[in-house]
């Protein structure tokens, strides 16, 4: 796959997810982070979120799963994006002033084989200018974005979605919480 050379070499690429179309990165590399803030024109005190491919891949970037958050992965029947709140192997750019991270395991065929074959997370924003609305299609992408990136995926490009995935945080090893 191409986007996996781009990746490597710290490349930006546009991309469908079980979402909405997202810009992706190397988040172990603190320069595609970088890129990725700055083409967008986003505060960089703003969280990012990480895709991984399954528990076993999630086990790598965090410290601790509880059982509720395995039990809210294994039943959730939408796309979930979970914080957890001590992050591991990960620059300190990506993660919150708190040292968590928000990360999702996508149910996406192009996303799973993107990570498979990847072996490590990518960053996940939604493609879209900060402060502007996120795209419900590749057609309502802005231009600065699809200029601004090394690689855009040729799929799904008329599919219309958007569907935001359910945020939940980890307060302690017995209560998670719903923020969205």
């Amino acid at each position: 796959m191409q986007e996996i050379d781009i990746l490597n070499k710290g490349g930006i690429i546009l991309y469908p997810t079980d979402t909405i179309w997202g810009l992706g990165s190397d988040p172990t590399q603190p320069l595609s982070i970088k890129r990725i803030i700055e083409l967008k024109g986003r505060d960089n005190t703003k969280n990012l979120l990480i895709l991984v491919s399954d528990i076993q891949m999630l086990r790598n970037y965090v410290e601790e799963i509880p059982n509720k958050a395995l039990e809210l992965i294994r039943d959730y029947l939408s796309p979930l994006t979970i914080i957890y709140p001590k992050a591991k192997n990960l620059p300190i750019d990506l993660l919150s002033q708190d040292q968590s991270i928000g990360i999702r395991i996508p149910n996406h065929a192009y996303c799973q084989k993107l990570l498979r074959e990847f072996g490590k997370p990518i960053i996940s924003t939604s493609a879209n200018l900060s402060n502007h609305p996120s795209p419900i299609s590749f057609n309502t992408i802005n231009q600065t974005i699809k200029q601004g990136v090394d690689f855009i995926a040729d799929i799904e490009r008329d599919k219309i979605s958007n569907q935001a995935s359910s945020i939940y945080k980890i307060i302690s090893n017995t209560e998670i919480i719903k923020i969205r």
